[in-house]
């Protein structure tokens, strides 16, 4: 079993506390309303929401995938840190065991925030994942969270 690391770094308009809130807490009821052709459910069908719990993700009609479920791994609220593991669904293949995902909200010197996030793809066998293999997520990924914060920017009054 191998483990492919990637990072990145964006920003965003919002501040932490907010963007937190709407990403992360508030995210499966906030994306089914505003993306439904991407999601169209998210529900907890394991534990209490908190760290352990098991939450499924059901897609939209156009998706290549019809769920995945999450693993919550750790949600720090205070220092706006989000980590989750997708451990099942059409996502995976008999090549990738498992993806962890890390958040980390950090505040801008303008007000917004800067996002940084790491996946790692624990491969089975010696498979090695390129970055054009994730480029693909990644680009869902950043349209799913550009909706989000369009959607903060016009509602100003939201998740705060």
């Amino acid at each position: 079993m191998g483990v492919f690391t990637y990072i990145d770094e964006s920003t965003s308009v919002i501040p932490p506390p907010r963007l937190f809130k709407a990403l992360v807490l508030e995210a499966d009821t906030l994306i089914p309303k505003i993306a439904p052709h991407s999601v169209k459910s998210a529900e907890i069908v394991e534990g209490d929401g908190g760290v352990g719990s098991i939450k499924k993700i059901s897609f939209g009609e156009g998706s290549h995938y019809s769920y995945v479920k999450h693993r919550i791994d750790g949600l720090d609220k205070v220092n706006f840190v989000y980590s989750y593991s997708l451990v099942e669904g059409d996502a995976l293949s008999d090549k990738v065991e498992k993806i962890s995902y890390e958040i980390k909200l950090v505040a801008s010197a303008d007000g917004g925030s800067i996002i940084k996030s790491t996946s790692n793809y624990h491969t089975t066998g010696d498979v090695e994942i390129k970055e054009e293999d994730v480029k693909a997520g990644k680009e869902k990924a950043t349209g799913l969270f550009k909706l989000i914060e369009n959607y903060l920017v016009a509602n100003p009054d939201a998740y705060n």
